[in-house]
């Protein structure tokens, strides 16, 4: 017996909650409440791709900060 996984993700267009299988991340979906679309994305997933370049801009602002001219007079 094969068990479907789930997660949980609100449709944008009316709030309301959608139970989406796995296998359907980064597909687009359909609201059955209101025939709103949306792609199909993990918020554990989105969250730690949103955290990822975070980290990005500030190496490149500690990079930026290290190459300018007032840190290098000092």
């Amino acid at each position: 017996m094969h068990l479907a996984t789930f997660f949980y993700q609100e449709c944008p267009t009316c709030g309301r909650h959608l139970r989406i299988r796995v296998q359907y991340l980064g597909r687009n979906v359909t609201c059955p409440h209101c025939g709103g679309t949306t792609t199909a994305a993990d918020s554990s997933t989105q969250q730690q791709a949103a955290a990822k370049p975070s980290l990005t801009l500030l190496q490149q602002a500690d990079r930026l900060l290290l190459d300018s001219p007032a840190s290098s007079a000092k």
